[in-house]
């Protein structure tokens, strides 16, 4: 089964940036997406963004316009570059794959078929 395997968390102050990266075991189906999640303290998982098998790339309102999500085929690594960093943004960040066919940003998550174990991030003021 494919493994992924998410990195780059940590602490930074408001405003600051940070990388994360996702590693995949194996080559990941061609007709996957792949997406990132996060999970605060008390919240449900949100979808954050996606790149689409076709290389269709979407954000949620919550993180347009700060984060950037890119993919690296030859190396099988999905990243998030995450800038202007608020408090809010303090979570738990998964990486997934699978299907993305979803109505809302919520439900994304029920298409995916394998999840990493989540790096965290801490937003501090």
């Amino acid at each position: 089964a494919v493994r992924l395997v998410e990195s780059g968390g940590g602490s930074v102050q408001a405003g600051g940036s940070l990388r994360l990266s996702c590693a995949a075991s194996e080559y990941i189906s061609a007709t996957y997406c792949m997406a990132w999640f996060r999970q605060a303290a008390g919240k449900e998982r949100e979808g954050l963004a996606v790149v689409d098998s076709d290389g269709t790339i979407g954000y949620a309102d919550s993180v347009k316009g700060r984060f950037t999500i890119s993919k690296d085929n030859a190396e099988n690594t999905l990243y998030l570059q995450m800038n202007s960093l608020k408090l809010e943004d303090t979570a738990l960040y998964y990486c997934a794959a699978g299907r993305c066919r979803a109505d809302t940003w919520q439900a994304l998550q029920y298409g995916m078929a394998y999840w990493g174990k989540g790096t965290l991030v801490t937003i501090s003021s």
